[in-house]
């Protein structure tokens, strides 16, 4: 295993009804002692700073093609924090990060410990570097310095709606990872992660294993869910996928759209909340307006911003800003700082950013996955007419989240179909929701809520923000999934908390 160094937390940063009583659930699984590991696989002292003292890190090696088994193998890094109690240990449970792109490896070590005593004491918490990521067996696309930015992999059309632009940064990164991505990166998708989930339980000893999924990790934990159901044991899946079986992360990054639109009225009220020594207007609605006229005028001109990539804040920097610190309400400060910071025709420091070697690894796996997991249409004239359609509907987003990413051109077909997530199995799923969460919206949430059916009761929060359970959430849902994780219990039906 490659040293674990502080650029992990880097690239974490880097790369998402009523009350009712509860019932517990019947589904069985190891309880006592932890069981013994394969020899195969052996715990070391995690290197790097910052950790819990009783993180242990190993690797798990899996195939690299899940259809030749027997073929080339690759490493899967993965870390421990053991139960606290053995007496009341129940068995793992695997923290299942986000992204495409995210990692779990720190996790034990980090959000892991918010977890409430009880929780704790029932399980080994175990984090991951997905395949492609390191320090597991990685991918790099050897990527212009310039398609590193989130406005390159996540495209936003010209100030005129024109995408001509983005389909030729689409063939130049495509043909990159092409060139330099190696075999690896044809078999980066979730269903392969999934996958790698199972040869992580097997190395673990463990008969079956509880998950906690957040943002991306929520298809990748339906999936895992949907191969292999009686594997499972207690599963959270927190701020939730559209599972969509055709468009895959296409729908995802679809959802933006609404997302943004269920999130933006929280920051425009509090921009515009008299006492705010960030306020930004009188009141919510010219905000908005003058938040859609900002960008506007940084489309005709832009800002210089020495050292950020690219080095101007134009109208779409703004906009990608907007939807990255719509993610959680103690970031509308930044937005709101930097809104009456252009308005002065200034720019604030860049923030700071992960190492390119960081940056090029995390980009190849979101790539090599998103492009993957299923087909994207080649058609311009496709994603010319989704784009005009979405910025009339949804001025904030500007058609970015129906453009055409990198996948428009990725050179490789899907190798399979993406997996249809259904309501067959155990009836062990509890899902925690944001009502207006910008990354992965209610509305998509409730679709995976209808394709798991009897499998799972649903917790949607009065809030704002992404990531629910333990981060932007309510202290009501964090009750109920702590409970759920710690006893088995589960609301009886659909629950809103407020």
């Amino acid at each position: 295993m490659k040293p674990m160094t502080k650029s992990l937390a880097l690239i974490a940063a880097a790369s998402g009804i009523v009350f009712g009583v509860v019932t517990p659930l019947t589904a069985s699984a190891t309880s006592g002692p932890a069981p013994k590991s394969p020899k195969s696989l052996k715990w070391t002292k995690c290197e790097g700073t910052g950790l819990d003292p009783r993180q242990q890190c190993a690797t798990v090696e899996v195939p690299m093609d899940y259809a030749d088994p027997d073929g080339p193998t690759i490493d899967v890094a993965v870390s421990r924090v053991p139960s606290e109690k053995a007496s009341a240990r129940r068995g793992a449970l695997l923290l299942i990060p986000g992204g495409p792109g995210g990692t779990s490896l720190i996790d034990p070590s980090g959000k892991g410990q918010k977890l409430p005593q009880k929780v704790r004491d029932a399980y080994d918490l175990i984090g991951f570097a997905p395949r492609g990521l390191a320090p597991s067996t990685s991918v790099d696309c050897g990527l212009e310095r310039r398609d590193l930015a989130l406005t390159a992999t996540r495209p936003w059309p010209a100030p005129d709606g024109s995408i001509t632009e983005n389909l030729v940064t689409a063939k130049r990164m495509s043909d990159a990872c092409a060139r330099n991505g190696g075999e690896l990166i044809r078999h980066l998708s979730s269903v392969n992660e999934a996958r790698d989930l199972d040869r992580i339980r097997a190395a673990l000893g463990e008969r079956k294993i509880s998950a906690w999924g957040v943002s991306y990790g929520t298809y990748v934990g339906s999936i895992y869910n949907e191969l292999f159901p009686h594997r499972t044991d207690r599963i959270v899946l927190d701020s939730n996928d559209n599972p969509d079986p055709v468009r895959v992360q296409r729908a995802w990054l679809a959802a933006h759209e609404q997302g943004v639109e269920d999130a933006f009225p929280e920051f425009a009220k509090w921009a515009s909340a008299p006492g705010n020594p960030d306020r930004v207007a009188a009141t919510p609605a010219e905000v908005r307006s003058g938040f859609l006229s900002l960008a506007a005028r940084l489309d005709r001109e832009p800002i210089p911003w020495p050292g950020h990539n690219p080095p101007v804040l134009d109208g779409n920097e703004l906009r990608q800003a907007m939807l990255n610190d719509l993610d959680d309400p103690d970031d509308f400060q930044d937005l709101a700082q930097l809104i009456v910071a252009a308005r002065k025709g200034t720019v604030p420091p860049a923030p700071p950013s992960p190492p390119e070697e960081v940056l090029q690894n995390v980009t190849a796996v979101g790539a090599g996955t998103i492009c993957n997991d299923a087909d994207w249409p080649e058609s311009a004239a496709a994603y010319e007419a989704d784009v005009a359609k979405s910025r009339a509907e949804f001025p904030l987003t500007a058609g970015m989240p129906r453009n055409a990413m990198l996948c428009a051109a990725w050179p490789n077909e899907p190798r399979e179909a993406p997996v249809r997530i259904t309501d067959r199995g155990p009836s062990n799923v509890l899902l925690i929701q944001n009502e207006r969460d910008p990354v992965t919206p209610l509305s998509g949430a409730l679709k995976l809520r209808a394709a798991l059916g009897k499998r799972a009761v649903m917790v949607v929060n009065d809030a704002t923000g992404h990531d629910a359970y333990l981060a932007n959430g309510t202290a009501c849902g964090d009750d109920v999934v702590s409970r759920f994780l710690a006893t088995g219990e589960r609301p009886r039906k659909d629950t809103y908390c407020d």
